[in-house]
C-alpha cells in the first residue's frame, strides 16, 4: 500500500483571520447595499412626509427619534463614513499610491477608524445642538 503524503492543513476558522484590505473591501459593498435598501428607502420617507405635512411629518421624526430608528439612522451614518473613507481609499490608489503591503494594510484599517471618529463627530455635533 502506499504511502499517505502529509499535506498541510487549511486555515480552521477559528485561526484564520482576514486581512483588513479584504474586510475593508467587503465593508464597502456591505454598505453600499445598506444604504441602497435601507437609507433610500427612509430618505424617500422623509421627503414624502414633508410634502405631505405636519401630521405626517411628526410621524417620521416620532419614528426617527425612537431607539429602533436612531439605531437605523446610526447606522446609515457609519454606513455612509465607512463608505465614504474606503471610496477615499480607493481613489488615492487609483493614481498609483498605498500599494506597499504596509501602507495598504495601515490604510485599510485607517478607514475603519475614520468612519468611527466621523460617525460619533457627526452624532455628538447633533445631539449639542
Amino acid at each position: 500500500m502506499p504511502e499517505k503524503k502529509q499535506r498541510p492543513l487549511s486555515p480552521h476558522a477559528s485561526i484564520y483571520r482576514p486581512p483588513a484590505a479584504m474586510m475593508t473591501s467587503i465593508m464597502h459593498r456591505i454598505s453600499a447595499c445598506a444604504m441602497s435598501f435601507v437609507g433610500a428607502p427612509m430618505l424617500v420617507w422623509w421627503l414624502w412626509s414633508l410634502s405631505e405635512g405636519p401630521g405626517t411629518y411628526q410621524q417620521f421624526t416620532r419614528f426617527a427619534s425612537s431607539w429602533l430608528g436612531t439605531f437605523i439612522l446610526f447606522g446609515l451614518s457609519w454606513c455612509f463614513f465607512q463608505h465614504l473613507a474606503s471610496g477615499v481609499r480607493h481613489l488615492i490608489m487609483d493614481i498609483g499610491a498605498g500599494y506597499e503591503l504596509k501602507t495598504a494594510q495601515r490604510s485599510a484599517l485607517a478607514t475603519f477608524a475614520i468612519s468611527i471618529v466621523l460617525t460619533l463627530a457627526f452624532w455628538m455635533a447633533l445631539t449639542l445642538k
